[in-house]
């Protein structure tokens, strides 16, 4: 396998610093627990990549890992479709866990959205979150679908 060049990858970083960002709003995504914040952007598009901010499960999630996983990531989904994209197109997800103990149940749910070829993924243990009974907190990377 070849690989870039360092100066085109930095051609490539510089090109695509120079492309507008684009925010997206979709409130149906934002109805997460205390996840309301005006200072927080949901989703933005540079170029063809898109960023969705990290989403907390919803008030449809109960106390388990299961369901608050499905509910953070179907925001996750509800965002990169009001960018204009699917979840299908996500490349790299980053899943905050409060209990490393729940990695099995998060793993179960998350094979669930990519049961096939699931983006790449850093899954962290962290001390807390902002929301004080969430279990996890997920924010993804995509492309938008080629023309």
């Amino acid at each position: 396998m070849r690989t870039a060049s360092p100066l085109f990858r930095a051609l490539a970083l510089v090109a695509i610093a120079a492309l507008p960002a684009v925010a997206q709003t979709a409130a149906p995504a934002r109805e997460a627990i205390g996840n309301s914040s005006p200072t927080l952007t949901q989703v933005i598009k540079v170029g063809n990549l898109v960023f969705a901010s990290g989403a907390l499960p919803g008030r449809d999630a109960d106390s388990t890992i299961q369901s608050q996983t499905t509910s953070a990531l179907n925001a996750i989904k509800r965002s990169f479709e009001a960018a204009g994209t699917t979840i299908e197109n996500a490349v790299k997800c980053t899943v905050f866990l409060v209990d490393g103990a729940d990695f099995r149940g998060m793993n179960e749910s998350y094979a669930k959205m990519w049961p096939v070829a699931p983006p790449a993924r850093t899954t962290v243990v962290v001390k807390a979150l902002v929301v004080p009974n969430a279990k996890l907190e997920i924010e993804c990377m995509g492309t938008m679908p080629a023309k």
